[in-house]
Order: C-alpha cells, then structure tokens, then sequence
C-alpha cells in the first residue's frame, strides 16, 4: 500500500451485550508514527464507506463481547477504498475530544457509568442512546500541543511557564489543566501540556477555527510545537486541503 490514511471507529459495550459505534476519527497526520492532528468525521470517506468501516468494527466488538470504550484502528488505501484492520485500543484515547464535540456524547462519563452497569440504548444510565439515535454534528479537529522543539529535532524542552495565555470562544474546548504562569514541566513526564479542540458546522471553518486558536495562544519559558502546528494546519499541501468537492 503505497497510500494509506490512518482512520479509526470508537466503540462503545456494555455489560448486556449492546455495543454502538461513535463514527470514526481520522489520524493520518502523523510524525514518527506519533498522532499530531486528529479529526472527525473522516472527510474524504462517502455515506457507503464510512457504513462498511464502522459495521467492520462493530463485528469484532460482537464478537470479543467488548465491554467499555475502545478504538478500533484501520488504514485505508487511497486508490482503492480498501481497508485492513490494524489494532483495537481497549481505553478511552487522547482524541476521545474530536468525538464528543460531533456527537454531543460524554465518552468518559459513559464509560464509568457502563461499568458500574448501565447500558447503552438508556441514556440515563449511560447518556449513550441506541445507535439509530447517535449522530454526527459538523466537524471538528484536534491539536496536541506539546513541548517539543521543532527547531531542536522535536526534542522535549522543561522548564518554568512565565507567561501563559490560552484560547477560548465559540467552537473552542481545551482540555488540560498544567499549563500557567509559574507552572514548572519536567523531563519525567509526557511532554503534551494541553489538547484544545475546534468544531465548526463544516470543515474548512473548523480548520479556521483552529488557526485562530492557535495563534492565540502564548506560552513563554519554555518552547512549544505551537508554530509547527499553525504551519501545518495552514499549509496547502496539508493533508488538511484534502477534502472530496461537495462534502
């Protein structure tokens, strides 16, 4: 497979044998194999290939009896459609936040409350509805911002944050929490500080959404991919551009 795109459908199971699919998420953005840029719903999938992809992911969630949230991986052929499995990831992932903010579902919320065993198709005792009843709503990306230094080979800087000014405004979700002025980041642990996630009614405007954000943004003391992703969020060979006419 000389193309590939990397895309992946999340799961649902509960514990009386009901499992759902929440759409799928594109991740083909990439560096050493590592996700930079995550996005839902796939664009360049069509109403027939995203139904074969994610019934493919229900099948292995029947047939394992899955329990819990999880993600089912698969690489897709550019030239042909064609899609083969890869992995399933048994937890809730980095970029459960693109999936939520297109359905309007709480992953984290359902995956506690299907443990201790409600079931989905009863949204209260999961907030999951029947999957007839789970729908996409726009488009939204995400970006990991980190403290790798994209000048120094990506390598994880540490120190103390001096200045700190995040993003907000409508269509805007940051998730993170150990990022602001004072905070100190070592070498001991990941190097992501914060994940903010950008929904628009179509997928061009959430890109925009995501530029704005990002140049927002301003973190001093230590050094951030902040840049790198503006950069490849704008850029026109970006595999971001690549959206079939008339989606």
């Amino acid at each position: 497979m000389r193309n590939a795109r990397h895309v992946e459908v999340q799961i649902l199971g509960d514990k009386h044998g009901n499992v759902v699919h929440l759409f799928e998420r594109d991740c083909s953005i990439q560096r050493r194999n590592q996700k930079i840029i995550e996005r839902a719903p796939a664009p360049y999938l069509n109403g027939a290939a995203r139904e074969a992809l994610c019934e493919s992911a229900l099948k292995i969630a029947r047939s394992t009896q899955y329990v819990g949230a999880g993600t089912v991986e698969f690489l897709l052929d550019v030239d042909t459609d064609d899609f083969y499995f890869i992995e399933v990831n048994p937890r809730i992932q980095v970029e459960h936040t693109v999936t939520e903010v297109v359905t309007g579902l709480d992953l984290v919320k359902a995956q506690i409350r299907i443990a201790e065993g409600g079931q989905i198709g009863n949204t209260k005792e999961t907030g999951i509805p029947a999957q007839a009843d789970i729908r996409l709503s726009g488009h939204a990306l995400q970006c990991r911002i980190t403290t790798q230094d994209p000048e120094n080979n990506f390598t994880p800087d540490c120190g103390r944050i001096s200045t700190y000014r995040g993003a907000a405004g409508f269509g805007i979700r940051v998730d993170g929490g150990s990022a602001y002025p004072g905070a100190v980041v070592t070498q001991f642990y990941d190097p992501m500080l914060e994940k903010v996630t950008a929904w628009a009614p179509t997928s061009s405007e959430a890109i925009d959404r995501m530029a704005r954000a990002l140049s927002e943004y301003r973190i001093r003391g230590i050094a951030t991919n902040l840049a790198f992703l503006h950069n490849v969020t704008m850029h026109p060979n970006s595999a971001l551009a690549t959206i079939r006419p008339g989606y």
